[in-house]
C-alpha cells in the first residue's frame, strides 16, 4: 500500500481525498509540519509515499501521472511529489531540510543530486490556487478539460507505422481500457498474444486452406492484443521487469514460431520444403533489427550529432505525407505482420516467404543506406560508453578476446567483413565435409579479434554488430542446407533462434543501461566466433545425419543455458524496464 500525506489545512469541497484513495494511496492528513514529519516517519520504508498540498487542484490523471509512476524513483506535479523506496532518504531530508511544500520538497530533492520526473501534462491542470478566484478559475480548467479522453489518446504511441496508427489503435485503446477496468494486467495481454500467435502458427502447420485462413487472422488478432499490452501499460501506468522481459521477447518469439509454423504447413500440404526460406527470414530480419539497436548505440550521446542527410530527412518530416511513406517503406511489425497474414491466408507459405524476403530486403537496403550516408557525413565523435555498448553487442567469445587482447585492430567494418564472407563462401561452395570451412572459420576468429582489438568509434564501426550476426547465421545456414538431410534446416532454424535471443537479450538489457549479459555467459555458448568454429567442424567431421543431430544438441544446450540465466535477471529487482515504446523495425 503506497500513503499519501496530505499537507496543510484542508480546504471545504476539495475532493482530494478521494482523487488519492481511488489511485490506491492510504491516505493521512497532517494540517502542519510537526504531523507531516511524524506521519512519513510512521511509513514503512519499503513503500512509496507521496506528499501532496491540501489545496492543490487538479486531473486525477495530472496526480496518476505524477504519482504512481513505477519507474523513477522520485516524481513530482505542481503540488505532489512522490518518492519510491530508493529515494525515500533523500525525500525524508528533502522534508526535515525544506518543509512540508511539496514544490519545495521537489526542488531539494534535485538540488541534493535526485533525479525527479516531472510528467509532460499538456492540457491537464495541477495547481496549487492561493486564493478563491484562483481556486475557482482553476476547478473552471479542470472541468472543461477530459482527462480520461487524453488518458486514453497518450495511451497510444506518438510515433508509430501507418498500419498500426491507422487500422489498430483507433479501436485497441479502448479494448485497453476494458482490461485496465477488469484488473487485467499488460503481462496478462501479454501472454494473451503469445498464445495466439502460437495457435495461429499451429493452424498455419495443418497445410490445409482454411488452417491458412485461421492463421492470418490469429496473428492480425495476436497483433492486435501486442498493440494492447503496451497501451494498457501506458494507460493504467503498469510497468514492470517482468513485463520488460514479456514484451521485449515474445514478438520475437510470436513471428519466429509462424515462420516455423508455415514451414511445417508446406511439407504438410505438398512436400514443400521451404525450411531454408524461413530460415533466410529470421536471419535477415535478425540483421535489420541489430543494424538498428547498434547505429542507435553508437550515436546515443554523441556529440555533434548532425549532418546533411538528417537535416533532408527532417525537412522530409515536415511535409506530411513522405512521413508515412517513409513509415511503411521501412516494414515495420504492424505492415509486415500484415502483410505475412494476407498472403498466408491467399496464397502459399513459400510465396508468403519470397515476397516477406524481398519486402524487408528493400526495407533493409533503405534503412542501412540512410544510415551509412549519415555516419559519413556526420562530424562526431562517439563516446566511451558506445563503444561499449558495441563492443557487448559483437558478442566476442574467448577466442576473438584473446586475439584482442594481442592484435591491433584497423578498419573494423573492413576487417569483419573480409572474416565473414571469407567463411560464409566457404561453407557455401566447397562439399560437405570438407575441412576448408574449418579452416575459413579460423580466419574468421583471427578477424573476429582484430575487429574488436580497438575501441569501436569509427564512423562505420557500429557495422561490426550486425556483420558478426550474418556472418554467424549464414554460415549455419549454408552448412545445413548443404546437408542435404531431412531436418538439418530444422534443427539450423533452431539454433539460430536459440542464438538470436540471446544476441535480443543483449540489446535490452544494454538499452535498459543494465550492461550486457555477465561473460561466463558468453564464454559458456563460445561467442560468435567460437560457435561458428565448432559447427564447421562439426559438418566436417560428422556425417549429415549426425550433424543434424548435433544441431539439435547445440540449440538445447544454447537455449538452455541462456533462457535460464535471462529468466533470472528479468526476474530480478534490478532488472530495468524497457518495453514501454516497443521494437524499431
Amino acid at each position: 500500500m503506497s500513503t499519501a500525506i496530505v499537507t496543510g489545512q484542508p480546504v471545504p469541497g476539495s475532493s482530494l481525498e478521494g482523487e488519492l484513495r481511488e489511485l490506491g494511496f492510504d491516505v493521512r492528513l497532517a494540517p502542519d509540519a510537526a504531523d507531516a514529519r511524524a506521519a512519513l516517519a510512521a511509513v514503512p520504508g519499503d513503500q512509496r509515499v507521496a506528499v501532496v498540498d491540501a489545496g492543490f487542484v487538479g486531473h486525477v490523471h495530472a496526480l496518476r501521472l505524477g504519482l504512481t509512476d513505477p519507474r523513477f524513483a522520485a516524481s513530482a506535479v505542481p503540488g505532489a511529489v512522490s518518492a519510491q523506496p530508493a529515494a525515500r532518504q533523500a525525500l525524508n531530508r528533502a522534508v526535515t531540510e525544506n518543509g512540508i511544500a511539496p514544490d519545495a520538497v521537489a526542488k531539494s530533492l534535485e538540488a541534493a543530486g535526485t533525479p525527479v520526473h516531472r510528467p509532460v501534462l499538456g492540457e491537464l491542470v495541477a495547481a496549487v490556487p492561493h486564493d478563491p478566484q484562483a481556486r475557482n478559475e482553476a476547478r473552471q480548467r479542470v472541468a472543461a478539460v477530459d482527462d480520461e479522453a487524453i488518458r486514453l489518446r497518450t495511451a497510444v504511441k506518438a510515433r508509430d507505422g501507418f498500419f498500426t496508427t491507422h487500422c489498430v489503435s483507433p479501436y485497441s485503446r479502448y479494448i485497453a481500457r476494458w482490461c485496465a477496468r477488469r484488473g487485467l494486467t499488460p503481462n496478462q495481454v501479454t501472454t494473451a498474444s503469445l498464445l495466439t500467435a502460437l495457435i495461429a502458427a499451429g493452424c498455419a502447420a495443418t497445410g490445409t486452406r482454411p488452417g491458412f485462413v485461421a492463421a492470418g487472422l490469429l496473428l492480425l488478432f495476436s497483433f492486435v492484443l501486442d498493440c494492447t499490452d503496451g497501451q494498457l501499460a501506458r494507460y493504467s501506468l503498469q510497468y514492470s521487469t517482468l513485463g520488460a522481459w514479456l514484451d521485449a521477447t515474445f514478438d520475437r518469439a510470436k513471428e519466429y514460431a509462424y515462420y516455423a509454423g508455415l514451414a511445417l504447413g508446406a511439407a504438410n500440404a505438398n512436400g514443400d520444403d521451404v525450411w531454408a526460406l524461413a530460415l533466410g527470414a529470421m536471419v535477415l530480419q535478425t540483421c535489420r533489427h541489430v543494424v538498428d539497436f547498434s547505429f542507435n548505440e553508437a550515436n546515443h550521446d554523441a556529440d555533434a550529432n548532425t549532418s546533411p542527410t538528417a537535416a533532408l530527412s527532417d525537412k522530409l518530416d515536415s511535409v506530411g505525407w513522405t512521413v508515412w511513406v517513409r513509415r511503411m517503406i521501412v516494414l515495420p511489425i504492424g505492415e509486415r505482420w500484415a502483410l505475412i497474414a494476407i498472403f498466408t491466408a491467399l496464397t502459399t507459405p513459400r510465396i508468403t516467404f519470397w515476397v516477406l524476403l524481398v519486402g524487408c530486403a528493400l526495407a533493409a537496403c533503405y534503412t542501412t543506406a540512410g544510415r551509412l550516408l549519415r555516419s559519413l557525413t556526420r562530424k562526431a565523435r562517439r563516446t566511451d560508453r558506445a563503444a561499449e555498448a558495441l563492443a557487448e553487442l559483437a558478442d566476442s567469445g574467448p577466442l576473438a578476446q584473446a586475439i584482442a587482447r594481442v592484435g591491433k585492430g584497423a578498419a573494423a567494418p573492413v576487417v569483419a567483413a573480409l572474416g565473414g564472407a571469407a567463411v560464409v563462401t566457404t561453407s557455401a561452395f566447397t562439399g560437405f565435409g570438407s575441412g576448408w570451412p574449418v579452416l575459413a572459420a579460423a580466419v574468421y576468429c583471427v578477424t573476429s579479434g582484430l575487429a574488436v582489438a580497438r575501441p569501436l568509434k569509427g564512423a562505420l564501426d557500429w557495422l561490426v554488430p550486425p556483420i558478426f550476426r550474418a556472418s554467424e547465421y549464414l554460415t549455419i545456414l549454408v552448412l545445413a542446407a548443404r546437408a542435404d538431410v531431412n531436418g538439418a534446416l530444422p534443427a539450423a532454424f533452431g539454433l539460430v533462434a536459440a542464438v538470436a535471443y540471446h544476441h535480443y537479450d543483449t540489446v535490452y538489457r544494454i538499452r535498459g543501461d543494465a550492461g550486457a549479459p555477465p561473460r561466463w555467459l558468453v564464454r559458456a555458448i563460445g561467442g560468435h566466433e567460437g560457435r561458428t568454429l565448432v559447427v564447421t567442424a562439426v559438418a566436417a567431421l560428422l556425417t549429415s545425419t549426425d550433424f543434424t543431430v548435433a544441431l539439435t544438441a547445440l540449440a538445447v544446450l544454447v537455449a538452455l543455458v541462456v533462457l535460464a540465466e535471462s529468466i533470472r535477471f528479468w526476474v530480478s529487482a534490478g532488472a530495468p524496464a524497457v518495453h514501454d515504446e516497443g521494437e524499431p523495425a
